[in-house]
């Protein structure tokens, strides 16, 4: 069930920006622009997340609201920023430098009815993305959708629109920086929430990436991390089933060739340990959760 517009009070709109000089002038045009025709009440936040250059100023020039960090904190410590400062019950957050469809945004508003958090997911005609990191982006989609239970076609899509009830349920898994939206996403699925992909384009961005080729790493093991968290046994069981399987084949080669060693021994041990670590995480999370309210 789509929203009308007499269904929402308004929704805050929180965009982070670190040293965005060069995009944050068109951005906030192109947001007041499509909110400003589409009717919906909103308020506009930028989180200046102590930029060096002329972010602020220009923000503050363009009408926005602006929200001093004295440091750089980080995308995530941004956004909960903002979100801490909002005046409304349905978040959208954005990115500064021109790379998400502001005119996609009051559309995204509409489709959340009954969702908990609808995602703007960058599979549409036009998307801009380097090539060299297109075959990480699929590992990291696949692996995640497969510890998730659920295909999800954009991990971190920094263009989607949330209830504040869900931050505010999942605010102390939510990191600080870039994986924010990462763990976001995982922690709702986890938690069985209702989260709907609408396919969007993605352009070129303005100025210079924050993102580094070494923060593929820090996204693997945050989805390790976050699958640990909610369902230990996606991780621990298919481990130790690769354990035991190695244990096995080598069984069966010494079988064949009369000489056992230990090889074998250890990978059904390391099976066992595995599974039991697998078992005792679940039981863990399953306290934890409950005590969080999840």
């Amino acid at each position: 069930m789509a929203n009308t517009e007499s269904d929402l009070a308004g929704v805050s709109i929180v965009i982070p920006a670190y040293n965005e000089e060069g995009g944050i002038s068109s951005s906030i045009r192109d947001v007041k622009k499509s909110m400003d025709d589409s009717g919906i009440e909103y308020e506009l936040l930028i989180v200046n997340d102590g930029s060096k250059d002329k972010t602020a100023e220009i923000a503050a020039q363009e009408g926005a609201t602006v929200i001093d960090l004295p440091e750089n904190q980080g995308y995530g410590a941004a956004l909960k920023a903002g979100i801490r400062k909002s005046k409304y019950e349905i978040i959208v957050i954005t990115d500064a430098d021109g790379t998400y469809p502001a005119e996609r945004i009051p559309g995204l508003i509409g489709e959340l009815g009954d969702y908990d958090m609808v995602v703007g997911a960058r599979t549409g005609a036009n998307v801009a993305a380097p090539l060299i990191r297109k075959p990480a982006k699929w590992f990291l989609r696949k692996l995640a959708s497969y510890l998730a239970g659920r295909t999800i076609p954009d991990l971190n899509s920094g263009l989607r629109v949330m209830r504040k009830d869900l931050i505010r349920r999942f605010v102390h898994l939510l990191p600080q920086g870039f994986s924010f939206t990462t763990t976001i996403t995982l922690a709702s699925l986890c938690s069985g929430c209702f989260v709907k992909y609408i396919s969007i384009d993605y352009h070129a961005r303005i100025g210079r990436s924050k993102i580094k080729a070494s923060h593929a790493f820090d996204f693997l093991l945050l989805i390790i991390r976050n699958i640990v968290y909610f369902n230990p046994l996606k991780v621990f069981l298919p481990l130790g089933g690769l354990f035991f399987l190695g244990g096995f084949t080598k069984f069966i080669y010494d079988l064949y060739i009369g000489n056992f060693s230990e090889t074998a021994l250890l990978g059904f041990i390391s099976a066992a340990l595995l599974w039991a670590v697998g078992l005792i995480s679940d039981q863990i999370s399953k306290v934890a959760l409950r005590s969080d309210g999840l």
